[in-house]
């Protein structure tokens, strides 16, 4: 696999608009992407091939889309998890309960396989965990811009540590998500539960009233 730049984003490898592209045949190859990986085929041994017999369309078709399996690979993960989510912007709390329940809806649980399959081969390969970090960076921006805001509101701590709170918060939705890592923690109310648990040690704490004060 050749080596994938996570600051590309999800158009790393796409080739300059040319002609309309039909939008079935895109979602067909998509699709067969992630089914191949939930059917246990590697990324690594993933070929343009098998992509383009599952679909149903020719290698050009694919290639007319996407540069390289590289890209491909990027395009269908982000698939995967859906358009992203758009904060209200009201509050930080509602806003990372969204953004907590959007990453636990019957999306995620259908693709839990083909993201679980991915995980070896992320460890194991520098390349694939490129592939993953380009697609899931765009959500995780709309998370920190979230925390930043709160921090200027003066909603969260000034010395709020923006990334560890990133992994504090999206860590145990991938454990739960993927392995029900902890069975005893109920569905139900579950990201309200863990971003007021997350929030008693990232919110501001009001100074205390001198004594004699109104």
């Amino acid at each position: 696999m050749t080596t994938v730049s996570v600051d590309s984003g999800a158009d790393q490898g796409r080739k300059a608009p040319g002609r309309p592209r039909d939008a079935r045949a895109a979602e067909a190859i998509l699709d067969a992407v992630t089914t191949l990986l939930g059917e246990g085929q590697s990324a690594d041994s993933l070929s343009i091939e098998a992509v383009a017999a599952k679909a149903g369309v020719g290698k050009a078709t694919i290639y007319r889309r996407w540069a390289n399996k590289e890209a491909l690979l990027i395009d269908a993960v982000a698939r995967m998890k859906g358009p992203l989510p758009v904060p209200a912007g009201e509050s930080v709390r509602d806003d990372l309960i969204m953004l907590v329940s959007h990453g636990r809806n019957r999306r995620m649980e259908r693709y839990g396989k083909v993201t679980a399959c991915l995980m070896p081969e992320m460890v194991r390969s520098p390349e694939m965990h490129a592939v993953y970090q380009a697609a899931i960076e765009p959500r995780r921006e709309v998370m920190r811009q979230v925390l930043r805001r709160g921090i200027e509101t003066g909603e969260l701590r000034a010395d709020l540590d923006i990334e560890l709170t990133l992994l504090m918060i999206s860590g145990p939705t991938v454990a739960q998500n993927m392995l029900h890592w902890n069975p005893r923690v109920p569905i139900e109310g579950y990201a309200e539960a863990l971003v007021d648990a997350i929030l008693r040690g990232a919110a501001a704490v009001s100074e205390p009233s001198a004594p004699g004060a109104p």
